[in-house]
């Protein structure tokens, strides 16, 4: 009785972590959904005046969101346990933060060095 319960179990697990056909199709509308947003912003509301400043900041919120999409699904990590998503989230933010450090140095170096 008890491997039937345990057998119930994990199949119960595979269903909720594997990507159904549903599930992929669903994931790639909602993608096609947010390109077809930022070829609207990009081609038509840019030009009639909607400000760049804001525009950037709409087209990096939406590439974040896609790309939430695309690791968590298509790459199954939203299937994982949770210490893995933290630990790779906290690599990123290191790796991320890196980057700015490193241009902003750089950044200040080329105006106060080569004057």
């Amino acid at each position: 009785m008890a491997t039937e319960q345990t057998h119930s179990e994990e199949h119960a697990h595979e269903e909720h972590a594997s990507m159904t056909k549903k599930r992929i199709w669903q994931v790639f509308f909602y993608l096609l959904g947010i390109t077809a947003l930022e070829f609207i912003i990009a081609l038509v509301l840019i030009p009639q005046g909607l400000s760049h400043g804001l525009g950037n900041f709409i087209y990096v919120c939406l590439t974040l969101l896609k790309a939430y999409y695309i690791v968590a699904y298509f790459m199954h990590l939203k299937f994982e346990n949770m210490a893995l998503i933290t630990s790779i989230v906290v690599a990123l933010i290191f790796i991320v933060y890196l980057i700015v450090l490193v241009l902003t140095e750089g950044s200040y170096l080329q105006v106060h060095m080569f004057q």
